[in-house]
């Protein structure tokens, strides 16, 4: 039996907004996720043959984390030359609402990029992506149990992020 061929258009046009914010979520800055998202679908793309017909999100999910990862690497190496003299930016005042949700999603991003990486990877597909435990339990290649404990210690570390008092156990 031979695997179903994928079809990259189709790939692309349906996972692109869920590549653009799992490589937000995994520490790549905005201005560069264009690129990298760029990226992650040329090896989609350079690898389509190898795919083996298993669920493609998953394994769309994989690339983004090496892709993401190489991409850290590069951006400790390298060095942002500023101009002499900045330009002045004008800005628009956002209303109050947008101003406090920005900072929340700045603050998310912030404690994100501090978590570990199995920590981070389990909290972006269980809170952010709404996949079942399961699905990330097979995404990050880890035993159920090993996912929830990772998840719960995300959280808590998410919650004293925001000085949320943290979550009663079950006694």
């Amino acid at each position: 039996m031979s695997t179903p061929e994928l079809d990259f258009d189709h790939v692309l046009a349906e996972s692109t907004p869920f590549v653009w914010r799992v490589l937000g979520r995994l520490g790549v800055a905005r201005a560069d996720i264009p690129d990298v998202c760029q990226e992650v679908f040329l090896v989609v793309h350079r690898r389509r043959h190898d795919y083996d017909g298993r669920p493609v999100r998953p394994w769309i999910y994989g690339i983004c984390t090496r892709t993401a990862a190489d991409y850290r690497k590069r951006v400790s190496r390298r060095r942002e030359e500023l101009p002499e003299v900045l330009p002045e930016g004008v800005v628009a005042a956002p209303q109050e609402s947008t101003l406090d949700v920005e900072r929340a999603l700045a603050r998310l991003e912030q404690v994100l990029a501090e978590l570990d990486q199995g920590m981070r990877e389990v909290f972006v597909l269980y809170e952010l992506e709404e996949l079942t435990m399961k699905e990330v339990a097979s995404i990050v290649d880890c035993p159920l149990q090993t996912a929830y404990s990772r998840l719960h210690a995300a959280r808590r570390a998410v919650r004293a992020a925001f000085g949320a008092p943290p979550e009663e156990g079950p006694r």
